[in-house]
């Protein structure tokens, strides 16, 4: 097997017991890298430290993803002006912070028969919220909802 010391240079290929003899005298372990390699290519490390380094970059990684969560935001199709522009405010807000956000219209009663102002009234939000964020589809009704899913737009710096 090919060999590896501790310092990253390479021993050479020895046999499976002289490269084991080598790694205990350094007092660290031997771990084979690569089985499938012609011949199987191992080094000498501390495997426990290894394992360590391993554990925390991936927790750095982790920290450094971004977590993107879906904020709904609940509509009448007969709202007034100021409970529009605060909701809006709300979505804009959101998409800000960089999370997708999910507009419904919610129908009750006879509104079913007026999907008409739902579809002018999701038309009139993407209209307002076109400059921070992007429809991911058209919007759909689903029974007595009518639904729109808004993504923030990627900053392109």
């Amino acid at each position: 097997m090919r060999v590896i010391g501790a310092d990253g240079s390479q021993l050479g290929i020895m046999s499976r017991q002289d490269a084991l003899n080598a790694a205990y005298d350094a007092g660290l372990d031997l771990v084979e890298i690569s089985p499938n390699a012609e011949p199987p290519v191992c080094r000498i490390m501390d495997f426990g430290k290894y394992q360590f380094e391993k554990v925390k970059k991936e927790k750095e990684s982790k920290k450094k993803r971004a977590v993107v969560e879906l904020k709904e935001i609940k509509f009448s199709c007969r709202i007034d002006t100021h409970d529009f522009n605060t909701k809006l405010n709300h979505a804009k807000r959101f998409l800000g912070d960089g999370n997708k956000v999910k507009i419904t219209i919610v129908f009750s009663g006879r509104e079913m028969n007026h999907t008409d102002r739902g579809y002018a009234l999701m038309d009139n939000i993407k209209a307002e919220l076109e400059d921070i964020g992007t429809s991911d589809k058209a919007p759909s009704l689903d029974g007595r909802f009518m639904t729109l899913v808004l993504s923030p737009k990627k900053d392109k710096k």
